[in-house]
Parts: C-alpha cells; structure tokens; sequence
C-alpha cells in the first residue's frame, strides 16, 4: 500500500487493513485473516485470501500491489547472515581446523548435532589437553570440569557435560558445525552454525546449579593455556567491577595474552544502567549485546465480539488454543494465605488454584510464569514494568509480555467486561504463538547490555565493541529446562536465549575467524581488527552512544583485511597498571612475576589501543593527548590519511595527518590532541579519527565523557 505518511501510527494502520479486509472476505473474518500488518516501514499486510479474495483486493483504491507469499529454502538461523557473514565466506580449512576454541562455561552436551566429527582429522599435534569423564571426538577434543566445594546437587554428575544448557549454546555459536532444519518447536527455524565450524572445541566447566567459583574459573585458564587453545571465551562475570588483581578473569586472560591467547568476554547483563559494566581488562575484548533484524513477538487478542490483538513480547513454543479462554486479574484471585499485593504479582504460592485453574491470568508486573504454573493456569499475561520490550524470555507456560499502556487497557477491558452484565465475570483472550518479525532499527544495543564508563581504568572506553546477543538459537543441553524455570519440564536439542553471554561467542567466533588468515597476529592485533572494522551504531537509539555499544558492531569480514593495527606488548600494560596506581606486589598478583615501576607522568589513555577515551570532571576543560602507534598489516608503498567525524563541541587535531608506509609490519606513530570547553555531569562527546588509504578504513572512536 505504499509508504507511511508521517500522520499515521501503529494502531490506526491496522484498523485500516482490517476494515479493507472486511471489504473483499467472503467467509472468515477480517482478524482470522490477517497475519501480519506493516507498519514501520512501509504500509502494507499479509492476509490469508482465496484467489477471488486476492483478485477483488487488487483492485481496490490505495492498493499498489498484490502479490503471493513464496515458502523460501531455509538458509540460517540469524545472526551470522545479519553480520554479513554467509556460509559461503572465504575459509583456510587446514588452518581452521588447527584453531582450537576454549569454553570456559557450564560445560557442553556433545551428542548434540552441533558437535560431530564428520570429516574431521585427529586433534592437532599442539594439543596437549584431556577428556574427563566424558566421551570427546575430533570436534570436541577436550573436556574438563572443576568444583572445588565437591558441591554437587542430585542431578549434576561430576563431569564437563552441561545440564545448565548456557555452555552447550555458546560453544555452538562459536565453533558448531552447520546443522539444517533446526528450531525451537518450530520458532526460528533455519540452519544452526558456528562462525568457525571446522574449528576445535574445549570446554572447561566451571559453572554449576550454584555458580562459577573464582578459583575453578583462575584453573580453568590455567589449564586452557597449557593445553593449547588458541582463543578463549568467557561468557560470565561477577556482580561488581573490582579491581584487576582481585579479578580471576582478568589474572586468567592476562597469563592467556602472554602467551598469545585472546579472551573475548562478556559485558554483564545489568543495562541500561551506567557504570554497570563488568570485565574491565584493557586486555580483553569486552562485547555488548545487540540485536538482529529478526524480533520474535507473540501477541494476545482480548474481547469478545469487539476484538483487540496486542502485540507482546515472549517467546511462546505452545500452540494456539483453537477458542479464546476467560482471562482474570491475579489480584482478585489471592490464595487464602496469601496477600491481594503478591497474587498483583503472581508470585510462586499466591494464586488460589481453583479459581485459577485453565484459566488465563493477568499480571500486574514481570514474572517467570511458575506462579501461575503451579496454579494450573492455561497462560500468562503480564505487565512489563521493567520497559525491557526488547528482549522476549521464555516461560513454563503460554504467556506474553505487555506494555505498560497496553496493560491499563487491559485492566479496564476486564473491569468493564466483569461489570457490564451481558459479559459478567467472562472476558476473554488468546495467547498466539510465537512469530518473527523484522525489526528495521537493527542493530541497537539491548537495554539488558551493560554500560560504561569504566570505573577501573577510567579512560579506557569499555565496552570495546558489539555483537548479537538477542533471540540466538543454538544448541542446548536436553536435561536442561528451556525458560530456566524448574518447573518446566520441555526438553530441547536447540533453544533460544538473550544476553551478552550470547554477544560474546559471536566475537570470538569473528576473532578466531580472523586469527585463520593471520595465525601469527598477537590478541591485541586481532581485537584491534575487529574494532577499527566495526560498524557504526545508529548513535539517536543511545543515550549513552560508544559507552553503549564501543567502536560498533562486529563485521567478520572485514576484520581479515584492516589495514592498520595497534599493536600492544605486555610490558605496555604493565606500564598503565603503574599508571594507574598499582604496586608492584599487586602487578605481580596479575602479571606473575616480578615488576618495576617506571615513575612516568601518563594515565591509561596512553595505551595504545583502539579507542581514544578520556574521563573528565563536570565543567573541566577538554585538553587531552592520545600519543598511539600503528601498524601496517595492508599494502606496501600505501599512504593513509586522517580524517575526522563531526563534532562542534570539540576541536581535534591529528599529527601527522598522513602517515606514509613503505612495508608491510612497518609501524607509524601519530597524537590525537582533543580541546574544547567544559562538558556537563552526566555528558558525552563522540567522534572519530579515520584513516583510510582508499581501501582499507580504520576507524576509531574519539570519546569524552563526564560522569
């Protein structure tokens, strides 16, 4: 029907498809028709029409087109397709297969499709690894797990296999072998694959039903490193920033970078507030989570024979129930022992089962749906209070997450229906089960994603870069329940989950993927790659732009050809923890060995990494120098120029602005000197110095920011 005109929104377009529906239909009704109604866009919808429907339809005023829906081959389950990165891409198999991927995670389910070994060699000959008390192959050709309590529940056997489901799915998002056919119960379908699938895998289980010890976690990269990996992922972190010699992870990945070894970490999921971003080590690559163009939805319909469909957030595997059910308020439904304030809530315990019982409830907020599960409801409608809409969960039973808005107008449907006498005490509603959506503003960050600043190393920009960590469908541990939830008892080869344990296989995937065409570049190399390649944000989605999302979101592709580097040499990063007030003692806790600090005046913005960031006072003025050494990785005899972003709040200056390479590994020195009047609190300033030789670009960020 054309484009959307700037007066038109949401709802009204709907009820204009509707209504031109009721005008061509001849025996089903206009709402049990239409499957899908555009509206963000364009302006247009999908219908269920016979031939003479679709012919009427085609010649009604406003109509552009009508035309069939095609049932497509199914190609890919998302997210690598939405990076740019097919399965048809450029490989190195014999050096692929040589890259071996650590996991430290809750372990793994190796019958899973994602985890044959058809085809595959022996392990490589760098291997120096084991297989504890499970089964591995030449895909999987390590396991290890570690429980330093011997803190064992009932159901966990002491072994690297997964019954969290977490570890299984991360591994597979990295490394797994392409698996047709795959869903969840029929959501997502396509094909399930790793960015490195002829790739190793070892797994180091840390994580248990009661959590991932530091200690298990620091010989989990003890381990690793002996063994041989080549490229660490770390999809967990504490509930705090600490400091880096009191951090596992950040000890871990520092021994692993020694010896050439990247660990690509996961950001913390507690978004969208500020300064709540974990896995602080200059050393490692810190992912943010954001999203695809693919959003999964399921929708609620209320009414009788005045109806309204509401679009929700959830990811709902149960079918569609053929007729509408009563739908209640749980606060009219409290159990006898319980208060009207918890049965609001629908919390575990507070529902009265008979009233309940095969019906659907409201929820005045955000649940796990095992309230109204244990009170036998048929579904679950509930309030989203926390404005995470962006981010669908599963739940034990049918459900869906509502606006806030919608939620009033849900509440005032069942008060209005419940008093009018024709409809006492008999609203009605039906849960729909899960559809994919495109969603045109992708990539955002989710609001789940942790945010910067860095509270401990405060001018380093963290996080580093994004990666999609929303609706990933991967691979999944059968004995593990689908919504998390213990009372559901669905199984589930594949299943889709959210977070930045999502975003950061995604790139290491993209690191190891890199690290196939250039086994010889140190972690720094490869992590600069990827951030000087990284494609911008659309900055008007974030209040909080690079702190949100770092140099951008991951392009596997390109990270193989950046034309420069910065590299980066342990005995640089020694030097900022001696910057940044470290004793030595404590650099020895992290470095392992024996420090002096060089009295120098510099901060942590002397580090030669591949952003610029600078943490300033309210009000104080901007004058700060970024001094950073690249590295040719392109062409010989090439000549990059600088170029800078707009932005009228700052002036910055680059010297020299042309940098002049005559060998490839030749190394250039430049300084960013950034002025500019006084910011307010809460403030950040962004742009970006770009060099670019006509074909290779690199791109870095240029971040001021007062907090």
């Amino acid at each position: 029907m054309g484009a959307l005109s700037n007066a038109e929104d949401g709802y009204s377009i709907e009820t204009v498809h509707l209504n031109i529906l009721e005008q061509v239909l001849e025996r089903s009704s206009a709402r049990e028709s239409l499957v899908c109604s555009y509206k963000n866009s364009f302006n247009g919808f999908a219908a269920k029409l016979t031939e003479q429907e679709q012919r009427k339809l085609r010649g009604m005023k406003g109509v552009v087109s009508v035309f069939p829906s095609r049932t497509l081959k199914l190609h890919t389950t998302r997210s690598w397709d939405f990076l740019g990165f097919p399965t048809t891409v450029r490989r190195v198999p014999t050096i692929e297969s040589n890259v071996i991927v650590g996991m430290i995670d809750s372990g793994i389910w190796p019958e899973s499709e994602s985890f044959t070994d058809n085809g595959f060699s022996p392990p490589p000959s760098k291997w120096k690894g084991a297989c504890q008390n499970m089964t591995c192959n030449n895909k999987i050709i390590g396991a290890r797990f570690y429980n330093g309590e011997n803190n064992y529940e009932d159901k966990e056997e002491k072994s690297p296999r997964d019954i969290e489901g977490h570890g299984t799915h991360t591994a597979s998002t990295v490394a797994g072998v392409e698996v047709k056919n795959t869903s969840l119960f029929g959501i997502a379908k396509g094909t399930v694959r790793g960015a490195v699938p002829s790739a190793r895998i070892a797994v180091y289980k840390v994580c248990w039903n009661f959590g991932c010890s530091d200690h298990d976690i620091l010989s989990a990269f003890d381990d690793a490193i002996k063994d041989g990996v080549d490229i660490l992922s770390v999809s967990l972190g504490g509930s705090s920033a600490i400091v880096f010699n009191e951090d596992p992870i950040a000890i871990g990945a520092f021994h692993a970078m020694e010896k050439g070894i990247l660990t690509s970490v996961s950001a913390g999921n507690e978004g969208p507030e500020m300064v709540s971003i974990k896995n602080l080590a200059p050393w490692m690559l810190t992912v943010a989570a954001s999203n695809t163009d693919r959003r999964i939805i399921s929708k609620v319909r209320t009414g009788n024979q005045i109806t309204k469909v509401v679009m929700g957030h959830a990811i709902n595997t149960f079918q569609t129930k053929k007729n509408a059910s009563q739908i209640i308020y749980g606060g009219d439904h409290a159990a006898h022992n319980s208060s009207s304030v918890e049965a609001r809530a629908c919390n575990a315990g507070s529902l009265d089962k008979d009233s309940v019982k095969g019906k659907i409830v409201f929820c005045d907020m955000a649940n796990s749906g095992v309230g109204p599960f244990l009170a036998d409801a048929q579904g679950m409608v509930m309030v989203d209070d926390v404005g995470s809409d962006d981010t669908p969960f599963s739940y034990p039973l049918p459900a869906t997450a509502i606006s806030i808005a919608d939620g009033k107008k849900l509440k005032q449907y069942l008060n209005t229906t419940r008093s009018h006498e024709r409809y006492a005490l008999n609203p009605k509603a039906k849960i729909y089960k899960s559809q994919s959506i495109r969603d045109p503003k992708a990539p955002v960050v989710l609001s789940f994603s942790s945010r910067g600043p860095n509270p401990i190393s405060p001018n380093i920009l963290k996080p580093d870069l994004s990666a999609p960590g929303v609706t990933i469908l991967a691979a999944w541990s059968p004995k593990a329940t689908i919504s998390g939830s213990t009372v559901d008892k669905r199984s589930s080869m594949y299943n889709i989950i959210s977070g930045t344990s999502m975003s950061c296989p995604h790139a290491t995937g993209a690191a190891a993927y890199a690290k196939t065409f250039h086994p010889s570049w140190s972690p720094a190399a490869i992590k600069s790659a990827l951030m000087t390649t990284a494609s911008p944000i659309n900055a008007s989605y974030h209040k909080e732009a690079e702190l949100a999302y770092g140099a951008g979101q991951i392009d596997p592709l390109k990270a193989v050809h950046p034309g420069l580097v910065y590299d980066t040499l342990k005995a640089d990063y020694i030097q900022v923890l001696c910057n940044l007030g470290y004793k030595p003692d404590d650099i020895k806790i992290i470095a392992g060995e024996n420090v002096t600090c060089v009295k120098e005046n510099g901060t942590d913005a002397v580090l030669n990494y591949p952003s610029l960031g600078a943490s300033v006072s309210p009000e104080e003025l901007i004058d700060r120098y970024f001094p950073r050494t690249v590295t040719n990785v392109g062409l010989p005899n090439s000549t990059y120029k600088a170029t800078i972003g707009p932005q009228k709040l700052v002036n910055v200056t680059v010297k020299p602005n042309v940098l002049y390479f005559k060998s490839v590994y030749e190394k250039k020195q430049f300084t960013v000197h950034v002025t500019g009047p006084g910011i307010g609190k809460d403030k950040i300033i962004s742009t970006w110095v770009l060099w670019s030789d006509g074909k290779h670009n690199v791109r870095t960020p240029i971040v001021i920011w007062s907090y």
